[in-house]
């Protein structure tokens, strides 16, 4: 019982310590756009994006190092000085006047996004193969940090610029970075360290998992189901506001009910991945992952196409044209006229409108099967924001069981290299984060579509996917041949 609650509390303090690290790696989200915003220093919109991706990249390139630090040394003593070490670029950044010093002082600030590299690795040696799933998806809601700067963060840069618009700021990284010192010095008064007795001391053999295609494929995963989160919890406020003209804030509400749900989730992610398997689990994962990747790529749009015309029934002249009726002769042809009332724009399902538009003249001449009036067809999309919304909190729900399930593997495959194999794909998933906006972006520019990041999200979950399968299925063949061909026979 008393390792259990030393488990337990070690927990306690690696979530704790994760989320903050998650909330002050996202913090330059909030404080450069307010920045830039309010005009007090002048980024550029290129600045911008590469401050907002700045810390993301650091913090996912050191996992690897990181994670072997870990392994070797403890997480007791990686996380502690990892967190003392990281405030001391945010004590700096009020002192920041410039895009480089925000750079230079973003990139080092950054490492706490290694702090998840960390945490798996310290996680896992204080918890049996049957408990893990739970607990590194709990440690996992740490995630959720970024839903507290998205809501704390603003709030606290407004009250804190009332008396002093200009020099106020200054005091939201000084409160980030004294947090991260309590929390570092929590970790030494309060934890305890533990290293993985079967790891190895010698780097070459520390780095061998690496060689082996099963990390890569668990990484690809990750690059999906966190990268792309990641990306999104970003990328989703421009969306709103440019495909559905929503204000700043309800854009930035709609942004959190993304990411936090996600967070949350990932401990129930743990739970699943322990009772069923984490394999099934990304069965169920990458399998929504494609279907809801799908309906959200469809774009808010409307159509203008040919619709039904209208024919002369025979040879004559045009004795009469009305809104609604065309003579020929004697021969009366029914029009149906545009209708001035508005297609209903907040239809779930596409709506679609048909009229004619008459193309001939008084006493013109026509001849038999020649067009009278042509036919217009209408079609709206509005791609309602409601189910817009609810289709993304989902993908978002169904990425943070993943998260939990992609960790999951890694102990029960690489029980030895927990923090190397996790700081790798934790990297590969970081790395997803900081492209994710770019590969986004240049979509955007190239189809000048705002759904064609879906798109490329839908082409990578059915990539994975099939990676996955495949790989089950080359398995079962080497170990159960006789199995295979028996279903082979029979089928």
């Amino acid at each position: 019982m008393n390792n259990l609650s030393l488990s337990h509390r070690i927990l306690f303090l690696n979530t704790l310590a994760f989320t903050v690290c998650f909330a002050c790696w996202t913090l330059n989200g909030v404080l450069v756009t307010f920045l830039a915003d309010k005009g007090i220093i002048n980024f550029t919109v290129i600045e911008i994006g590469w401050l907002l991706g700045i810390p993301i990249l650091s913090g996912s390139i050191f996992r690897l190092p990181i994670g072997i630090l870990t392994d070797k040394y403890g997480g007791k003593i990686i996380f502690s000085t990892l967190l003392l070490l990281c405030s001391i670029p945010l004590f700096l950044l009020p002192f920041a006047n410039s895009f480089w010093s925000f750079a230079v002082l973003s990139f080092f600030f950054g490492l706490v996004g290694t702090s998840f590299a960390v945490g798996i690795g310290y996680t896992s040696v204080w918890y049996p193969k049957e408990w893990q799933g739970r607990a590194l998806g709990i440690f996992g809601m740490g995630n959720a940090g970024a839903a507290i700067t998205t809501f704390i963060a603003p709030t606290l840069l407004n009250y804190l610029s009332e008396k002093d618009p200009i020099n106020g700021w200054k005091m939201l990284p000084v409160i980030y970075a004294v947090v991260l010192v309590i929390i570092g010095i929590l970790f030494i008064v309060f934890a305890k360290n533990k290293t993985n007795q079967g790891v190895s001391k010698n780097i070459t053999e520390l780095l061998s998992p690496l060689k082996k295609t099963r990390v890569w494929r668990f990484g690809t995963y990750y690059f999906l189901v966190f990268g792309f989160f990641v990306a999104y919890s970003q990328w989703l406020l421009p969306n709103f506001m440019n495909v559905y003209g929503t204000t700043l804030v309800m854009g930035g509400m709609f942004a959190t009910m993304f990411s936090l749900p996600s967070g949350v989730i990932r401990a129930f992610g743990g739970y699943l991945s322990d009772k069923f398997g984490a394999r099934k689990v990304m069965y169920w994962v990458l399998g929504s992952s494609i279907v809801i990747s799908f309906l959200l790529m469809f774009p808010k749009m409307e159509i203008f196409t040919a619709g039904p015309g209208v024919m002369a029934m025979n040879n004559g002249v045009v004795t009469e044209i009305a809104a609604d009726k065309i003579v020929v002769n004697d021969k009366i042809h029914q029009i149906e006229a545009k209708k001035d009332s508005e297609i209903n724009r907040q239809s779930v399902f596409p709506v679609k409108t048909s009229w004619q538009e008459i193309i001939v003249k008084q006493n013109q001449e026509v001849k038999k099967k020649e067009l009278l009036a042509q036919g217009v067809t209408q079609i709206n999309f509005s791609a309602n924001l409601w189910v817009y919304l609810v289709l993304v909190i989902l993908i978002g729900i169904s990425w943070g069981i993943g998260k939990a399930a992609v960790y999951k593997h890694i102990p029960e495959y690489f029980p030895n290299e927990v923090g190397v194999v996790g700081g790798m794909v934790g990297l590969i998933g970081g790395l997803g984060g900081f492209l994710g906006p770019i590969i986004f972006g240049y979509l955007l520019n190239y189809t000048g579509l705002w759904t064609s990041s879906w798109i490329f999200i839908f082409v990578v979950s059915v990539l994975c996917l099939l990676w996955m399968h495949r790989t089950i299925i080359n398995a079962t063949r080497t170990k159960l041949p006789n199995f295979t061909r028996d279903i082979e026979s029979n089928h």
